[in-house]
């Protein structure tokens, strides 16, 4: 690729366009910083060439042809959700991320809870993302963040996500609010409020200015579950305990 000062900057956007859809995700954020024009080629259309040759190489044709990115319209979008999807690195042993890279998969594994983290954590911006569960919660079925220190296993069925101080977490199963090893009143902040439906999606809304953290359902805002989040890298976290094998989606929606 040609320096800022060489003749690779002048040459025709549908030819940088070509060239650029060669390169890597880290390349393409290099070469996004060299010239307006560059950053223009690069993110005026999220369905351009550059982006559509990213998510063929990234993504499984799984992932590409079902459903599961149905909510994310643009190829640089899901470029993105697949780099925020759950690590395969950082998990329980009782549980890994399927080919398609956005499906949790628990192995019904007795007596214990396991969890997940994603890729990417966030330290600052505004930032959300989609969970749902295609089968039965379980005994607990817990959503929310967590720090890198935040364990990824226990034995027995309790709510590993908010057993300490490094994570937040909301039960879906009885709709507490979870944090430090204590239960933190209910959510939504209603009388009888609705339980977690099979293949409802939970919208996860992560502000790392106002330092909070919400839930939508179905696209209605059920308010802040938490305030007063420390300035830490947080990352996506699920906590599980279930007796039968289930399945699980995360798809980052937008940052």
């Amino acid at each position: 690729m040609a320096a800022a000062g060489g003749a690779g900057w002048r040459l025709p956007g549908r030819v940088l366009e070509l060239v650029f859809s060669y390169l890597e995700l880290r390349e393409l954020r290099s070469c996004a910083l060299v010239c307006k024009l560059w950053h223009r080629v690069l993110h005026g259309d999220e369905n351009s060439e550059v982006w559509r040759s990213l998510a063929a190489r990234c993504l499984a044709e799984e992932a590409l042809r079902t459903d599961v990115l149905c909510n994310v319209p643009t190829y640089k979008g899901k470029v993105r959700a697949f780099h925020h999807a759950f690590s395969t690195n950082d998990c329980s042993r009782n549980v890994y991320i399927k080919k398609n890279g956005f499906t949790l998969h628990r192995n019904p594994i007795a007596q214990s809870t396991d969890g997940a983290r994603t890729k990417i954590g966030f330290s600052e911006g505004r930032h959300a993302w989609e969970v749902w569960w295609e089968g039965p919660l379980g005994t607990v079925a817990v959503i929310g963040i967590a720090t890198k220190r935040a364990p990824m296993q226990c034995q027995g069925y309790v709510a590993l996500l908010g057993s300490d101080d490094q994570s937040w977490g909301w039960n879906l199963v009885d709709n507490n609010l979870l944090h430090n090893g204590e239960v933190n009143g209910s959510f939504p902040q209603c009388n009888n409020a609705p339980k977690y439906q099979i293949g409802e999606r939970i919208r996860v809304i992560l502000d790392m200015e106002d330092k909070t953290l919400a839930f939508e359902r179905g696209y209605e805002f059920l308010g802040v579950a938490f305030r007063g989040l420390p300035k830490s890298r947080l990352k996506s976290h699920l906590s599980l305990a279930v007796e039968l094998t289930c399945q699980h989606y995360t798809i980052l929606c937008g940052s």
